[in-house]
């Protein structure tokens, strides 16, 4: 069985004070349900200070984004990923449709970073997702799978061995219009049946996120979908009491799936 992962993207979120006072919500709950992976994506300026006050077995820390590039040397403003593995990171965010849309990451691009993050030692956290029109033309499923395809082209699937999905469709993101449950359990089954398609022992071991307007009202429908193994949280993730009220919905789909 698949363990849950919920990850806590703040996205451009935050100041000392809210990692102090987000601290202060997770202070003894932090460890309270064994059957999903907590994970913490803040900007990365504010990964020292979240952990040094968790608790690292069991709370991760994940960074969203790493510089493609894999050694140091003249790359003003970038972070590479040897620098998050050095301050505690476990994993790091790749290929997020804002950084597709607002920096134009390329698939090749995405694919570097995916492969950099892993040799640093971090598990990398691909994002795939289709825009509105993309689904509306009716090439959704087409857009996701070349997606994926393009970073199997460069990586190989031997690499998904150590790596999750994030299925984020970009019409849901940050709009408060969330894909159905049904809408997300198709699509995770198409990145399922394409994993599959190259290896089938990789894609029943890996662990597909949505994410995409999830918030406490909606999670336990999305996770009784049988191929959705977490979330990947923006706005809700910004208050304690929704992050683990979605971990709470995580945690109940994993009891439910165990009778």
């Amino acid at each position: 069985m698949r363990r849950a992962i919920v990850a806590a993207n703040w996205k451009m979120h935050g100041r000392l004070a809210m990692v102090r006072d987000y601290l202060a919500g997770l202070q003894g709950r932090d460890g309270e349900y064994d059957s999903v992976e907590l994970l913490l994506c803040p900007p990365s300026v504010y990964l020292p200070a979240l952990g040094r006050g968790l608790d690292a077995g069991a709370v991760g820390l994940g960074a969203q984004d790493c510089s493609p590039e894999g050694e140091d040397g003249a790359f003003t403003g970038e972070v590479s990923a040897r620098m998050l593995a050095d301050i505690g990171c476990h994993y790091v965010i790749v290929g997020h449709s804002e950084r597709r849309r607002r920096c134009g990451e390329t698939d090749a691009l995405v694919a570097a970073k995916f492969a950099i993050a892993q040799a640093a030692g971090l598990t990398p956290i691909l994002c795939v997702g289709e825009t509105a029109a993309q689904r509306d033309a009716g090439e959704a499923k087409e857009t996701v799978k070349a997606q994926l395809e393009a970073v199997i082209g460069q990586v190989g699937i031997a690499a998904f061995g150590s790596a999750s999905l994030a299925y984020e469709p970009v019409w849901a993101i940050g709009t408060g219009r969330a894909a159905t449950p049904e809408t997300a359990q198709s699509m995770h089954g198409v990145l399922r049946q394409t994993l599959a398609s190259h290896d089938g022992d990789i894609a029943e071991r890996l662990r597909i996120l949505y994410g995409g307007s999830v918030k406490p009202a909606n999670a336990a429908e999305l996770f009784a979908q049988p191929d959705l193994d977490g979330a990947l949280v923006g706005g809700a993730s910004l208050v304690p009491k929704d992050l683990l009220a979605i971990v709470a919905a995580a945690a109940a789909a994993a009891a439910a799936a165990k009778h």
